[in-house]
């Protein structure tokens, strides 16, 4: 059965300007993250309008976490819905740092070295302290995946996203894991090919 999924990374942080590993922590959108969510927002739903979508057509689902919610909530607002109506998932929860969430790479680098070398070259493997690795939340998001159905907007993270191609697209690919993902921008995938709108 043919699948259209949308994907849109939450809004700006101050942590992401930082460069701090957010991870599972609950960090709100800054003034530029609500401005690129609401202009997410008027791009789907002036593709909607140009396809002849019913937004309400699709089921709307976002990681649990303060900053994806809000991405949501705003880029629904553009499309003419009730914001908060939409599910949460927590599988769809950025990929978890542990120990070193709202740590730098450079105070990660200062306090382990070897963990940040390992951070580097083994992205797909490596497991923080009292984190995950990216195979771990690989397993998880395809686990949530292959339990859904029908056409979907889904807010989430970098991290989430990197997974979900691997996911939909069928490939294990660990140089996913860097991915750049940007939050000014909305994936589409038709069945398992994906492009930028």
């Amino acid at each position: 059965m043919s699948r259209t999924i949308y994907h849109i990374r939450h809004g700006l942080t101050d942590w992401n300007v930082a460069g701090r590993l957010q991870g599972a922590q609950d960090i709100p959108l800054n003034a530029v993250g609500r401005a690129q969510a609401d202009a997410n927002g008027v791009v789907l739903a002036a593709h909607f309008t140009e396809t002849g979508r019913d937004p309400q057509s699709l089921r709307w689902v976002a990681s649990p976490l303060v900053r994806a919610r809000e991405t949501m909530e705003r880029v629904r607002r553009a499309c003419g819905l009730d914001p908060t109506a939409h599910d949460l998932d927590p599988d769809l929860r950025e990929v978890g740092y542990g120990r070193f969430e709202g740590m730098t790479h450079a105070e990660i680098e200062a306090v382990d070295p070897a963990a940040m070398a390992a951070m580097r070259t083994e992205k797909w493997t490596y497991r923080p302290p009292e984190g995950e690795s990216y195979l771990m939340l690989a397993d998880r998001v395809e686990r949530w995946w292959t339990a859904t159905a029908g056409d979907l907007v889904i807010v989430s993270h970098g991290g989430t996203f990197r997974a979900l191609r691997m996911a939909i697209e069928n490939r294990r690919d660990p140089a996913l894991a860097h991915l750049i993902v940007p939050q000014d921008r909305i994936f589409r995938w038709r069945d398992s090919l994906g492009a930028w709108l």
